[in-house]
Order: structure tokens, then sequence, then C-alpha cells
């Protein structure tokens, strides 16, 4: 058996799998000689194993007998000694960060003969009772799974008799009395009295964070972070150091840079004679972090120096929790700390300019989807100048979120699956609101500050966040909140949050293009911009400097690809043609489908074709000099017709009267109708179905080509045939389009090389790509339909059906349409990459599915050896960044 605890001394930042980011770090703290409270940690093979077995690993008990009577020597008492009581807490520990996910219990050790001991250490008779019903009420919760709102009303009621709103206005007999209440809802809905024997509290707190890992909450949150689920979480078990001893105790979180702007500075939020819940949930409002400096000078000075060192070491931002008991600083845990997308960015080339990290580690340091942040609207200052202000608050986290106001996570997350924007107000949040700060746009909170509960995972997601906005009554069971001046807003009405400046409005804000949108359309030159598009360009050089791959766009209309070759697309990877055939044109596609003779046909492809060529010479001006790869018409001919229930409908109603054009129609609506379309009469099919449709696109293309030559251009077109499962397919279309090019080329006098090739999208086709190369100069991935066709989804009709529940299931850790699957599809974008180039070693190789624009799947393309990816305009800068991310992380350099 592996050893499975280990003390703070034997650990290290380097053993996060096994000891969990907080117990790495904190025995990375103890080895670099800051004051950490001793402890041991619980690995997280442990946990695995008893969440696969249902019992704690042999041999574990002893093991943590061992610790826990070093433990016990080291601090000279024992366990819940009656007369002066070592107590311990029991905290969670992921591999990645988590906060508030998992369980925590505190005050471990305390029953009715050790709480009169530990009253009389400290003496202080309160401080004591306000431990113990601590105790209760966490382990109440925490551990026996009783409602935690039966304690916080029991706690209000005793409040509300003394007549104030304030804990620290309780007595040590209120206290007393308190626990006793406690101890009674423990016993009526747990089922059992609380345990007063310590050892049998330890085991049963360790058990309950095992099985926090899979508590529905941190189950959301992996599959929201993408968090793999079979990591599991350590235990690290730490003695106790006490912040609510009073006014010279306290506790605190601290951030060595600003985590919403990445400014330097004194970033963090500190609450006197308090516990760590109580600055975590936002319960009561904490003071700035500064203000301990007049509070407390020396442990404010000392929590400085440590900042400073920790800064310093891991060579990042970091988010620090701390405890003053009695005017010693404990330092509880640290972490590179979370922060938003415009922190990332400015944080990275700080470090860079203080010599931290070098250009490689500041790109690897942000992230792709951190730069789509960077680019979503923000609010018009001017509108908003004349907008309801309804108060201001915390800028816990930026953007602009505009939506309904709604006061529970249930109903943000039943509006938000009706397709409505909501903000979800609360008075603060816990991790049990996870699911509804998920679907909301936005979060407000009326307590907490900027290390709260809602700041910190809205930060970690994204998500614009104003919280501690105090001139706010939240009342969340009447579902409203009054402002100042008496407004009242009621759920279900509009408000709209700046989370840049922390301001409330009722109604809805406009709102504007973000400074880094103008920076990539050009509109705004980086020397001229602000620190923050000044930090994009930086990174965005080095990310472009470094990639091997290239970027394209999917780009229809002459105007996508201009915006795509302002965000930096190296050509277009995916141009449909299907989309040109709508609108007006539609009739015109009518009259092939319904040609009867080859002349017909013929007429109907002539009126077609001019409008093609002209569709394809604006794309290719737009494009000039770069690759424009052009697929050929994809979708079955019937959706090019009128609906067949409604055409139907139409014809039966006119009876005798109905328009023979009408029922003519019907009669090809019926023909065409298959049973399932995506696999039926399209793509390459159709090309050699219906003759002379392939021809004409080739002809229309080749055409273009040919007057942006005489213009003056450099056009670059790639035919690309689709669906094709068989070499012999693409062969047939290839030497027609091949003859097609001949032909204009005797035509015009110009010879305009067009390389011709296919999309794989077929399993079949990625599993005979060795012949399929043979005819083949280029491969495009279409991994929309090698997804659907290699699960047997429809995505149209499986998405809504059940993959919420294969989610939850965890058949997906994320949609195989969001991110590639890299088992099953990448299995055969790999087969086909190598009998591919085996075949025709300078085969062009590149991607065109949604998966392009995907920072997890631009990886994987970059380690099968694609040439490109290509994505829609507006993802192109998010794929250029992982591009260049993907080529360094491949020789490693994030030192973190």
């Amino acid at each position: 058996m592996p050893k499975l605890v280990y003390d703070f001394t034997e650990g290290n930042k380097d053993l996060r799998d096994l000891l969990g980011g907080k117990g790495a770090n904190l025995a990375e703290m103890t080895n670099l000689g800051l004051p950490v409270p001793p402890g041991f940690t619980i690995t997280t093979e442990a946990c695995r194993y008893y969440l696969e077995h249902g019992e704690l690993p042999g041999g574990l008990a002893e093991e943590i007998d061992r610790h826990l009577s070093a433990l016990e020597r080291a601090m000279g008492k024992r366990l819940g000694q009656p007369d002066d009581p070592l107590l311990v807490s029991v905290r969670s520990g992921a591999r990645f960060s988590m906060p508030g996910m998992m369980e925590t219990v505190l005050n471990i050790g305390l029953n009715d003969e050790s709480v009169a001991g530990l009253a009389a250490q400290a003496g202080d008779e309160r401080f004591a009772w306000d431990s113990y019903r601590r105790l209760v009420q966490m382990f109440g919760k925490t551990v026996l799974g009783v409602d935690g709102d039966l304690f916080e009303d029991a706690l209000e009621a005793a409040k509300k008799a003394k007549g104030t709103d304030q804990d620290t206005d309780l007595d040590a007999a209120d206290l007393r009395g308190l626990v006793g209440t406690f101890k009674q809802i423990v016993r009526e809905h747990a089922g059992r009295d609380f345990p007063t024997d310590p050892r049998e509290q330890l085991d049963l707190a360790i058990k309950a964070v095992f099985t926090s890992w899979n508590a529905p909450r941190a189950v959301l949150y992996r599959r929201q972070e993408r968090i793999p689920a079979d990591l599991g979480t350590a235990v690290n078990v730490v003695a106790m150091v006490f912040g609510n001893m009073g006014m010279d105790s306290g506790t605190g979180v601290a951030f060595t840079r600003d985590p919403a702007t990445g400014r330097q500075g004194v970033y963090g939020d500190y609450l006197q004679n308090a516990q760590g819940e109580d600055v975590v949930a936002g319960i009561r409002n904490t003071v700035p972090l500064t203000e301990l400096e007049r509070l407390d000078p020396r442990s404010y000075a000392e929590l400085l120096r440590i900042m400073e060192t920790l800064e310093n070491h891991y060579r990042d931002m970091c988010d620090i929790e701390f405890t003053i008991e009695r005017g010693k600083l404990w330092m509880l845990q640290t972490r590179v700390g979370k922060r938003t997308a415009a922190a990332a960015f400015r944080i990275a080339c700080q470090l860079l300019d203080q010599g931290l990290i070098d250009e490689d580690e500041a790109v690897a340091r942000v992230t792709g989807d951190q730069l789509a942040q960077l680019m979503f609207p923000r609010f018009d200052a001017a509108q908003a100048d004349g907008s309801k202000l309804l108060t201001t608050g915390m800028n816990a986290s930026p953007g602009a979120a505009v939506g309904k106001a709604v006061f529970s996570s249930e109903r943000a997350v039943e509006l938000a699956g009706q397709g409505q924007d909501v903000i979800l107000v609360r008075r603060e949040t816990n991790p049990d609101d996870l699911a509804g700060m998920v679907a909301a746009r936005g979060v407000l909170t009326s307590r907490g500050g900027k290390t709260s509960h809602a700041a910190v995972v809205a930060r970690g997601m994204g998500k614009t966040c104003v919280c501690g906005a105090e001139e706010l009554d939240v009342d969340v069971r009447a579902a409203r909140f009054t402002a100042p001046g008496g407004v009242t807003v009621q759920e279900g009405e509009t408000i709209s949050i700046d989370g840049t400046t922390g301001r409330v409005y009722l109604g809805e804000v406009p709102v504007e293009d973000s400074p880094v949108v103008r920076y990539f359309e050009g509109a705004l030159d980086p020397g001229e911009g602000d620190e923050l598009v000044q930090a994009v360009h930086r990174i965005m050089r080095h990310a472009d400097a470094r990639a091997r791959l290239g970027v394209r766009a999917n780009a229809d209309t002459p105007e996508d690809a201009a915006r795509a070759r302002r965000f930096g697309a190296r050509g277009i990877g995916l141009c449909r043609t299907e989309h040109m055939f709508l609108g007006d044109r539609r009739r015109l596609v009518e009259q092939l489908i319904l040609a009867e003779t080859d002349d017909e046909r013929r007429t109907a492809l002539a009126a077609l074709e001019p409008l093609q060529r002209a569709d394809f010479e604006g794309i290719l001006e737009a494009m000039d000099g770069l690759p424009v790869t052009i697929r050929l018409i994809d979708p079955p001919l019937h959706e090019f017709l009128p609906d067949l229930t409604e055409l139907a409908v139409k014809v039966a109603l006119a009876g005798g009267d109905a328009d023979p054009r009408d029922r003519k129609l019907l009669e090809a609506v019926r023909r065409l109708h298959e049973q399932n379309p995506m696999l039926g009469l399209r793509g390459v099919r159709l090309g050699l179905v219906i003759p002379g449709l392939f021809a004409m696109q080739v002809r229309a293309i080749a055409h273009a080509a040919a007057r942006r030559v005489a213009a003056g251009g450099d056009p670059r077109p790639e035919i690309m045939i689709p669906l094709v499962g068989a070499v012999q397919e693409l062969e047939a279309v290839r030497d027609e389009a091949r003859g097609v090019l001949a032909e204009v080329r005797e035509e015009t006098g110009v010879d305009v090389p067009a390389l011709i090739g296919t999309m794989i999208e077929l399993p079949r086709a990625a599993l005979t790509a060795g012949q399929i190369a043979e005819a083949a100069e280029f491969f495009s991935f279409g991994t929309n339909d090698l997804t659907q066709t290699t699960w047997g989804f429809s995505r149209d009709d499986v998405e809504a059906a059940f993959f919420g529940r294969y989610l939850e299931l965890g058949v997906f850790g994320v949609s195989p349409f969001e991110t590639l699957d890299r088992e099953g599809v990448g299995r055969l974008v790999r087969i086909a990459v190598e009998e591919g180039r085996a075949t025709r070693p300078d085969l062009k190789l590149g991607i065109c599915g949604e998966h392009g624009g995907d920072p997890e799947s631009v990886h994987f393309c970059h380690e099968v050896g694609l040439d490109y990816v290509s994505c829609s305009p507006f993802r192109v800068p998010v794929a250029r960044l992982e591009a260049g991310r993907a080529a360094i992380s491949a020789v490693g350099s994030d030192s973190r």
C-alpha cells in the first residue's frame, strides 16, 4: 500500500496530483519557513479508493493515528483534551482549485467537556461557545446532511431575541443556548445525536470531505471548468488557529495583485473577530485589507513581506488566506489566484517586464477563452450616463450583463432554459447557487467583498459580477430588492450590471464594441490603446511568431472574409456555397430541381452561374493572395424547397384551383423527401446524380479567379468535394472539375491553379484515407459531421433530448460538438493524417468544423500535425492565440 498521509514538512508544491493544491502549497509554505499551523494531508489516492470501494483503504487509520500523535506532541496537547484541547480543521483540497465546491469543518475536537477547557485556556467563555456552535452547525450540515437553513434560522431567531442583527452581539449565555438548539436540530433531522468523541468527529469529517468530491455542485463546477472527474480530493487536517478570539484577532483573504484588473498593490478583505468562512461566505461585510495597517501594523507589515515572498517564489499572482490570533499571523492557504481575463493579460506582461517569466511563459499564462471574454461588448458609456443608476457596489468581475432579475438559483436555471437572459440577485451566494450562477448572465449581491464566494467563482467562470451593493435591500422570499430612493425591482424586471465599474442600472443599457475588438478590427492602434490593449498586442504578436498551425476562417460572404482577414485569418478554410442559393435565388434552384429535360436543367444552371461567379469574385478579392477553400454544394436539395407539410396543406386547401407549379413542387418535395437527409442525397452524391451541378460551380470559380487575375489580383482558390466515402466518388468529380478548369483556361487564356481536395467527414473516408489521398491534394476534416457519423448522433435531435443526462452520468466530460472527442473522432483523424501523408507526403491538412475555434481542439490539431484550423471570423484571434500556446506547450513552458 502506498504512503497515504504526508506531514506538511514532507510535501512540496510539485505534488499537487497527490496532495491537492491546498496540501501541496501548505507544505511549500512550511518549507519556506512561513508561519503555517502544523498538520498533515491525506492523499487523493485515499479518496479515490474510498469513493470506489465505500470504505477507507487498509492501513489509513494507522497512518492517521501516527500523524495525529505527532501533531499532538508538536502542539503539547491532545485532540479534544478536556482541560486544554487540540482542535483541528478538516479541509478539502483538489488538484485544481474548486472554491467552495467541497466541504470544510472547523473546530473538530470540541464537546461539552473540552469547551470548558478551551474557555479556561483562552480566558474567554464567549469565544469557546462561539467555536462550539460553529462546529455543531458546520458538522450538522456538512457531515450529517442537515438543511443548513435550519441552523441559520435558529441563529437569526437568537439575534432577534437579543434585539441585534450582529453575531458578535451574542454573549456566552446566548451561544450556549444556541449550541443546545443546534444539537436538538441535529437530533431531529439527522436521526442521531451530535458525536462527542473527538476521534469519531475527525473520522466522519474526513469521509464527508471525500464524499463531497461527488456533490452535485462539485460535479457541476468540474463540468463547467472541464476538470476531470476521476482526480479525487485530498484532505488536510490542520491545527486550529482562531480569528474569533477578540478584536486583536481576525481573518482575511489577500491577493498580491488586483484579481479584477491585474494592477499591482494590496488587495483583499479583512474581518475582525471572525473565522475564515465569514469572509468567503460574505455573511458579514468586510473592510479593505489596507485597514489592517491601522488595526494591527505589525501583522500587516509581516503579511506584506510574506506576500512578496510568495509572488516571487511562485512567479505569479497569489491568493492567500490568513488568520491573526491575538496578534500572531498564521498562513492558512496560498494558491495561484483566479483572475479575470483582463487581469490575466496584464499580469502576464507585468511579470514579463519584471523578468520573472519569459515571452513563452507569458503566452502560456493566458487562454483563448480569456481572450474571447475580452472581445465581448461592454456598456456604451454615453448611454449608461443617461440610464437610471440604482446603486454602485464592488466591481468583482468585469463585463456588461443585462437580464431579468431573479432571486433564486432554481429560477435562474428555469428561465435561462427558456432562452431568457437573467441576472441572479442574492444577499450573498453559497456553493449551492452554482447552477444559477452558471445559467445567469451576471451575478449581483448586496453583501460580501472581492473575495466572497460570488466574486471568486464569478471571476473563475468569466461571469460579470457586482457584489457588496450594501444599499440594496434584497428580499429573496418576496423576490424583489429595494434601492435607495425607494425604487423597488421585482422579479422579471430588467436590470443591467457593470462588473467593471460596479454600477447597477434599471432597464437595459446599450452596449458597444470592446477596445480589444476595435484593436483586432484595425480601428485602434495598439500604441494608442490602454494597458490591456497593449498587453493583448504583445501576447498575440509572440503567439503568432511561435505558432506552427495556420488559422483560416469559415466565411461565405466578402464582408465576413474581410473581417476575418482583419482579425488575422490567413485564408478561408470553408466557404459554404449553399448559402449562396437562398433568398431570391431559391426560385432558380427550384427550377433546377423541377427540370424534366437536359435543356431545362442547363437553362437553370446557366442562370445560377453568373450569380455564383460574382459571389466568388468578391470573396477572392477580400482574400487576395491567400487560399480560399470553396466547398461545392453539400446539403440535400429538399432544403431549398418548401416544407412538405405546409405545401401539402396549401395544395389540399386549394383543391382543383391549386397552382400547377405548386403541384409540381409538391411532387418534387415528396420525391426528394428522405427519412434521414443527413445520410441521404447530399454532398458528392448530388454532383454524381445531377449532371452539370458541380461543373457549374467549378466553372463559376474558375471564371471568378480569371477575372481577379485580369484585375491584377492573386486569387488562390481550392475546390473541396464534400461527403466523400470512396476514392471512386472523388475521382469522378475531380476529373470533371479538371476538365472544366481546362475549358476556362482555353476560353480566358488565364491559368489559375486550383487544388482539388475533399472533406473527411465519414468514418469510411478516414479509414480509407490512404486511397483517397491518391486523388486528393488536400484533406479538410469536417468534424461536425464526422462527430455525428462516428457517434451515430443527429446533433439537432440529440442535444436537447439526452445530452444533459449524458453529461450528468459522465458519458461525456463535455459535449463532443464543443470539444473534439480525442478517443473516437480524434483517433479517426490520426489514422487519416498518417495514412493520407503516407500516400501523399505533401498533402495539405486542415479542420473546418466548429472545433477549429475550440482551444482544446486546437491543441489536438497541433499534436496530430494538421497545417491549419478554420473557424468563425470572431474566433480567429482565439485560434491564433491557442495555436501559439499549443506550440509552446509542446516543449513545456508554464513553470507553475
